[in-house]
């Protein structure tokens, strides 16, 4: 149960109350209420007027009890769980010199006899001189020689809402998460499937197979009918229940079901394997076959069609699928004949409208189909397909492709440029149809600094943390000192992760950068290199904004060795802004802008990029990409040519934001009796029933 609450605290910033008792008429509730208020605001957080006034009115036992809960979980979503020692003791005063600081490791070990016995000259290895990479002071000793933060009007205060029940704010994350028409993150397969588990009731619609994957888990363990309608909804779920991926985008290891649940999963598989549905399982050949071992189709001969899935991946029954005719077709020039075949499949036929229309003798056609087709796709599959064509408008600097685990390359652009009044027309036929999908979303309320936030038409590589926006969103960045941070804690060997900034010229040239390899520039400052993290490491790089000699600033966490991201104990990023005068420790909670976990099976994570404005002022684009790097040793030298063309490519991208939707909303709303509000944080004030739209719930605004 304290596992559910952290997660509404987290992902709604609502803390749920409910029904507790109220308080008896000493005071003591209002007391400890104001103590938790105070205790949050150390850490960036505060309870909402509504919120302090239903605290008070509960006894002080259960204000205090939780409070420990709400801030152990807002601690957690910030990185304050953790403590952030640094190497250098004084960071970012007195960093050393680069050489100056390896001449005094050197000297030191020479001092030393017992030191200087291990070192050979002709093969000297400055990474295991005595002392390097391991902090040479106490936690303790950091706080004593750090000023306290002084706190300003500028630092982060996020606002904690007053919720309902358990059960009442579990059910509306529940709704929100399963009905969401765009695929989640692993991390939010996970609150799913917890979520699942708790709630009685689902949506009526649950739009993502993966999403239905984990419901479907639900309802076969109690013996209900299955959500599914391809043959690979069922693999999913034979995926799920063995603890496997539903993705399918890596292998399981399939259980033993039982009689039941075999039965129930030959069954709902024999009500969905037309013929024309068999061509999907030669994609998932091996998968099927494993399967196949685990529930005995033999066994069940009333189940005809479910054994022609399996006697399909064994090869024993041919089933062309649509995309193999398809392809033949467009191989052979029949341009034509792929349009008429995918037809049958509206979507398919819109992800590939750019070749269509670059190989067919006539667009004409091929836009006919495409206006057919628009009604029936998915809402996400037009705006991805929109934000395509809006980028085809002019040359890119290249083509950037990024997978579901958020690895990503880049290639050079060398398709052909598309007919303008071909692409027009396909622009003018999505906006239609987009715009007839949006409700009406009576008096609409859009903050303009979220207007540049990118639509939310994925979610696979973006972690939930805080502060978190979609891949391409742009922010603007307050403060004179912009701050990095990275955490992790190794789980079975010695792990060394390498915090580094790569700083780039308008050109994307020219560049400079600050790792263990070179502590100082001009304008930043790196806080030690730490090579192991049995209790958990940190590492810093300080800047100073207005110094800065290059527009482009790319941090970057490498692996230099040991574990992955998604391997190690804990690993996380995240940044702060600050004032100069601020003074304060490495690491301040409330000056903490942005944080999310690190993972992936990359070894080289890419973040986001800071840009320098035409005014002068900064901007963050979120990019929340992952280099394949090497197994071992990555540094940010041997990166710089990879990581400029990923980063020019998405910051050269026109993403498609919430600027796009709220213009099409803004010509639809109407004097009705509801309000919609579309922002960064929900303001104070709004009227009862108001529906908000936060980042957490961004992608409720992609239309089904």
């Amino acid at each position: 149960m304290d596992t559910l609450e952290s997660l509404v605290i987290a992902r709604r910033l609502r803390v749920p109350i409910g029904g507790a008792p109220a308080g008896a008429a000493s005071g003591w509730g209002e007391t400890a209420a104001r103590q938790l208020d105070a205790a949050l605001l150390s850490v960036g957080f505060t309870c909402s007027p509504a919120l302090l006034e239903r605290l008070s009115g509960l006894r002080g036992e259960t204000v205090v009890d939780l409070g420990i809960r709400v801030l152990a979980a807002v601690r957690t979503l910030v990185g304050d769980h953790v403590r952030h020692n640094a190497y250098f003791l004084n960071f970012p005063r007195n960093v050393p010199d680069t050489l100056e600081f390896w001449a005094g490791l050197l000297r030191e070990a020479l001092l030393d006899p017992v030191a200087a016995a291990r070192v050979e000259t002709s093969t000297l290895n400055l990474l295991s001189l005595p002392g390097y990479g391991r902090y040479r002071h106490t936690y303790a000793d950091l706080l004593a020689a750090h000023a306290e933060l002084i706190p300003l009007a500028g630092d982060r205060v996020t606002v904690l809402e007053l919720g309902g029940s358990l059960e009442s704010e579990a059910r509306e994350l529940y709704f929100s998460l399963a009905g969401s028409e765009v695929p989640l993150a692993a991390e939010d397969l996970a609150a799913l499937r917890l979520l699942a588990g708790f709630c009685a009731d689902e949506p009526e619609r649950i739009p993502v197979r993966e999403n239905r994957a984990i419901v479907n888990e639900v309802r076969l363990a109690e013996g209900r009918p299955l959500l599914v309608d391809t043959v690979t909804d069922v693999l999913r779920l034979a995926c799920g229940c063995s603890g496997g991926d539903v993705t399918l985008a890596e292998p399981t290891r399939f259980r033993s079901f039982r009689r039941a649940e075999r039965r129930a999963l030959l069954a709902a598989l024999d009500a969905v394997a037309s013929p024309a549905r068999l061509g999907d399982v030669p994609r998932h050949r091996e998968a099927w076959k494993r399967l196949g071992e685990r529930l005995h189709p033999h066994e069940y001969p009333r189940f005809p069609r479910a054994r022609a899935v399996f006697e399909t991946a064994r090869g024993t029954r041919r089933a062309p699928s649509l995309d193999g005719r398809v392809e033949t077709a467009l191989s052979a020039g029949r341009t034509a004949e792929a349009v008429k075949l995918l037809e049958q499949a509206p979507g398919a036929l819109l992800r590939r409208l750019d070749h269509l229309l670059r190989t067919a003798p006539s667009t004409t056609a091929v836009l006919d189909a495409a206006e057919g087709a628009a009604s029936s796709a998915s809402g996400r599959v037009l705006l991805s397909l929109r934000e395509h064509l809006q980028n085809r408008l002019a040359p890119a600097a290249g083509r950037v492709f990024v997978n579901r685990h958020g690895r990503a390359w880049a290639t050079p652009d060398s398709r052909s440029p598309l007919e303008e009044e071909a692409l027009a027309r396909a622009l003018a036929i999505l906006d239609e149809e987009i715009a007839r999908r949006l409700p009406d979303p009576g008096e609409l309320i859009v903050d303009p600094d979220v207007l540049d936030v990118a639509l939310p038409l994925s979610g696979k590589a973006v972690v939930p943390g805080l502060g978190m926006l979609p891949r391409g969103s742009v922010s603007a960045v307050d403060g004179e000192l912009l701050r990095f941070f990275v955490h992790w804690h190794e789980a079975r060997r010695r792990t060394d992760y390498d915090l580094s900034a790569l700083m780039l010229d308008d050109t994307y040239d020219g560049p400079e950068h600050i790792s263990w390899t070179n502590h100082t520039n001009g304008f930043a400052r790196y806080s030690g290199d730490l090579t192991e993290a049995p209790e958990g490491a940190s590492e810093f790089i300080d800047l100073r904004l207005a110094a800065a000699t290059r527009p482009i600033i790319i941090p970057q966490v490498n692996i230099y060795a040991g574990e992955g991201f998604d391997e190690a104990a804990e690993a996380f990023f995240g940044y702060m802004t600050r004032d100069a005068a601020q003074e304060g420790r490495p690491f301040e909670p409330r000056t903490v802008r942005m944080k999310s976990d690190l993972r992936g099976a990359g070894r080289i994570a890419l973040p986001l990029v800071f840009l320098r404005g035409a005014d002068g002022g900064w901007l963050v684009k979120w990019l929340h990409l992952y280099l394949k790097g090497h197994p071992g040793f990555n540094q940010v030298e041997g990166n710089r040519v990879s990581a400029s063309l990923l980063v020019r490519s998405i910051v050269e991208r026109d993403f498609l934001r919430v600027r796009y939707l709220a213009d099409l909303m803004r010509a639809k709303s109407s004097p009705a009796g509801h309000t919609t509000y579309i922002g960064l944080e929900a303001p104070a004030g709004l009227p009862e029933g108001a529906r908000v739209h936060t980042p957490g719930t961004l992608h409720e605004l992609i239309p089904a």
